[in-house]
């Protein structure tokens, strides 16, 4: 009879994880220092997770960081509210100080992005794609829009703009964003607010 996996210990090693990217950064975790802080072995973490990269995938799956459901009824105030959650995630090192090197790691390692993809992005896209599919039916985006385009369109600034930091991530660049693109995508039945009463915070 196969022995129970004990998901204490599955929750102490996500929980390590984010400690010391926070603490120390993405490049600086190891092994060694994630079991210490769990409380736990290397052994033990390998039976979970296939390597550390897979660990640092889960860990960031697991905190949910940016992930917001929102439904205002106001398009501009719904796509506000998401990338603005975006924004604010990227600012937690968790989450800002991993994305650039695991960019890279994602790209030479297929398995993990489509773990990545699929535990870590996919609600991200999920809960925004709601709110781009219910703008359609009020009628408030142009008919026969790409739901999976527009979303790259509005999340692409922000992501680009963390990526390499060539200028300042503001909660007033989320704003131009909206506003430009539902500018160009939207019917105007929205009214593009110009202060958006979703406010996820600083």
């Amino acid at each position: 009879m196969a022995r129970q996996r004990d998901e204490r210990i599955d929750h102490a090693v996500l929980v390590a994880v984010c400690e010391l990217i926070r603490e120390s950064g993405y490049s600086a975790l190891t092994m060694e220092a994630i079991a210490q802080r769990a409380g736990t072995t290397k052994p033990a973490i390998r039976r979970r997770w296939k390597s550390q990269k897979h660990v640092v995938v889960a860990a960031l799956a697991e905190a949910r960081t940016g992930v917001v459901d929102l439904d205002t009824g106001c398009t501009s105030c719904d796509l506000v509210g998401h990338l603005d959650a975006l924004r604010i995630g990227l600012e937690d090192p968790v989450f800002g100080r991993v994305l650039p090197a695991l960019t890279v790691d994602l790209a030479d390692d297929p398995e993990l992005r489509e773990d990545f993809l699929a535990t870590f992005w996919a609600p991200r896209r999920e809960a925004c794609v709601g709110s781009l599919r219910k703008a359609q039916e009020r009628g408030e985006l142009r008919p026969g829009q790409d739901v999976d385009l527009l979303l790259d369109l509005f999340a692409a600034p922000v992501v680009f703009r963390a990526l390499f930091g060539h200028q300042e991530l503001t909660r007033e660049f989320v704003l131009d964003v909206v506003r430009a693109l539902l500018s160009g995508v939207g019917t105007g039945v929205t009214g593009l607010c110009e202060h958006p009463g979703v406010s996820i915070g600083e």
